[in-house]
């Protein structure tokens, strides 16, 4: 009976035993842009607490970087899924769960995002944006040091078979 290992090219058998190691470095880069987008995020907020920045100015930075977050997350998500990664995938559904609830319930306005000037000024606003802003760095952190020490699993796998 002959294997598979005996149809393929033995450099293609290394790229299928490593593609968990391909899929783990990519996710793990897109949680660094995730990452750097929540540390903006966090910027942004302390610039208009501080009145650095006017509401407006916030609102359209801010909210060009939400769909693009929304999207990376997704995408990890899904890459994770259709990978077979559930336990990965699994600890990305409650912020994922949470960006759709976030989207589906934001300010009725004309254009897409998050954030309307009308109401960014407001404590209870700013507050929450910034509890949202470190917690998603958090969790970002987080999600980083996983992918990283998963990504290593996979890659010492990898290499002593």
């Amino acid at each position: 009976i002959k294997t598979l290992q005996s149809f393929v090219p033995a450099c293609a058998i290394q790229w299928i035993m490593g593609l968990d190691f391909y899929v783990y470095l990519l996710v793990m880069i897109l949680a660094i842009a995730l990452l750097f987008m929540m540390v903006w995020h966090l910027i942004m907020v302390d610039e208009l607490k501080n009145d650095y920045r006017n509401p407006v100015d916030f609102c359209n930075t801010l909210n060009r970087l939400v769909l693009p977050e929304y999207g990376i997350h997704l995408f990890i998500a899904l890459l994770l899924l259709l990978c077979g990664f559930w336990i990965t995938f699994l600890f990305n559904v409650p912020l994922l769960a949470y960006h759709i609830w976030r989207y589906m319930h934001r300010p009725v306005m004309s254009g897409v995002g998050l954030y309307d000037p009308t109401e960014v000024m407001n404590q209870a606003q700013t507050v929450l944006y910034t509890r949202e802003g470190f917690i998603k760095v958090g969790f970002y952190v987080l999600s980083f040091l996983v992918y990283l020490y998963c990504m290593m699993v996979a890659l010492v796998t990898a290499l002593t078979q």
